[in-house]
C-alpha cells in the first residue's frame, strides 16, 4: 500500500498529544510551530511543556487519558511508553476517524512525521514509510548540506516575484515559462552573487 505525501495546514485545528516526556515534547512543537491548537494529556510533563502551558501555548490536562479526549480533535499523537496504552488509543482514533500517529508503532499510524529539512518557507520532507528512519535522518544530514540556509531567503523572494507576475495581465503558457525561469539554477546563482555583492558593500 502507498502513502499519500501531503503538507497538512494545522493552523486553528485541534490536535491531540497523549504523553509527556521529551519525544511528546518535540511533537508538540512540531504542532505549535504548525499553528494547531494543542491539547497535551499526560500525569507527568516535561519542564518546557509546562512552561508552554503556563504561557497560554497549549492545554495541558495532567491525568491520565480518557477516550473522551479525543472529542473534537483533527489528529492526536501517542507518545507515551506503554504499548498498551498507545494501541488503546490508536484504535479509539480508528473507531472516531481521528488521524492517528503512534510514535515508533507503525501498525497503528495513519501517518508518519517524515525527517525534515527546513530553509524558511521551503520544507523537504523524507519517509522511508517507517521502515527505516535511520536512512531518512542520513538522507536528512546530506539534502541539508545541500540546500543551505541561504534557501529561505531566496524562496521568499521568488514569493514575491511571482505574486507580482500573477497580478500582471499575461499569457498563460508565457507566465509559466518566467516562473519557471525565475526558480533556475542560473537565478539562484545570480541571487547568491548579489547577496555577496551587498555584503561586500556594507
Amino acid at each position: 500500500m502507498g502513502f499519500l505525501p501531503v503538507f497538512l495546514k494545522l493552523k486553528g485545528r485541534r490536535c491531540l498529544v497523549v504523553g509527556g516526556g521529551a519525544v511528546a515534547e518535540a511533537k508538540v512543537r512540531s504542532l505549535l510551530g504548525s499553528g494547531a491548537d494543542v491539547y497535551v494529556v499526560a500525569p507527568k510533563a516535561t519542564a518546557t511543556l509546562k512552561q508552554w502551558a503556563r504561557e497560554g501555548k497549549l492545554s495541558w490536562h495532567a491525568h491520565s487519558y480518557q477516550p473522551s479526549h479525543l472529542d473534537g480533535m483533527f489528529l492526536v499523537v501517542v507518545a507515551t511508553s506503554s504499548r498498551r496504552l498507545n494501541e488503546r488509543v490508536s484504535l479509539e482514533a480508528a473507531r472516531r476517524r481521528v488521524l492517528c500517529n503512534s510514535v515508533d508503532d507503525p501498525a497503528h499510524c495513519d501517518f508518519y512525521y517524515g525527517a525534515v529539512v527546513r530553509r524558511g518557507p521551503l520544507q523537504i520532507a523524507i519517509s522511508t514509510s517507517g521502515r527505516s528512519p535511520a536512512l531518512a535522518q542520513r538522507l536528512k544530514r546530506e539534502i541539508a548540506e545541500q540546500f543551505g540556509p541561504e534557501y529561505g531567503a531566496w524562496v521568499e523572494q521568488l514569493g514575491e516575484a511571482r505574486r507580482r507576475l500573477l497580478a500582471q495581465a499575461m499569457n498563460p503558457k508565457r507566465r509559466q515559462q518566467l516562473l519557471h525561469r525565475m526558480a533556475s539554477e542560473e537565478r539562484y546563482v545570480e541571487f547568491l552573487q548579489k547577496k555577496a555583492a551587498k555584503k561586500r558593500r556594507q
